[in-house]
């Protein structure tokens, strides 16, 4: 399977689709991520974007995961002091690739564990203040 990349054009400060890569030249070709298939592309030098892989996840909402998306786990837990009714608790993470897999940052488990109650609420870099409540 071919990874979905995108890639974060350092210059327009926007998230662009890739459309290909040509090593050789070192040289990114992108769209803007809200463009259609067909819209025209852009070229880049490699070192005017920083790639993201898509995870081959999605969130609880469908929302495909990328590296560098930030994620919401929210979880629901019985009152301990009442021992009824719940307590919900949000955390954000961000999302990296470490030991050769995906994982939610400061948070040990797989990413495909928590799935069920996760949703991307951002990226790092269109939404920067995210990274305040998350787990560097």
């Amino acid at each position: 399977m071919i990874p979905k990349l995108r890639a974060w054009d350092k210059e327009d400060e926007r998230m662009r689709t890739v459309s290909s890569i040509n090593f050789a030249h070192e040289v990114i070709s992108c769209k803007f991520a809200e463009l259609k298939p067909f819209d025209l592309v852009d070229e880049f030098s490699i070192d005017d974007v920083i790639l993201m892989q898509q995870t081959g996840l999605k969130d609880k909402n469908g929302v495909e995961i990328y590296e560098g998306d930030v994620i919401n786990c929210r979880n629901s837990f019985r009152n301990p002091k009442t021992g009824s009714g719940s307590l919900s608790i949000n955390r954000y993470f961000k999302i990296i690739f470490k030991d050769g897999e995906f994982k939610a940052k400061g948070f040990d488990i797989r990413l495909k564990n928590i799935l069920s109650y996760s949703e991307v609420i951002g990226n790092i870099y269109e939404n920067p203040e995210l990274l305040e409540g998350a787990a560097r």
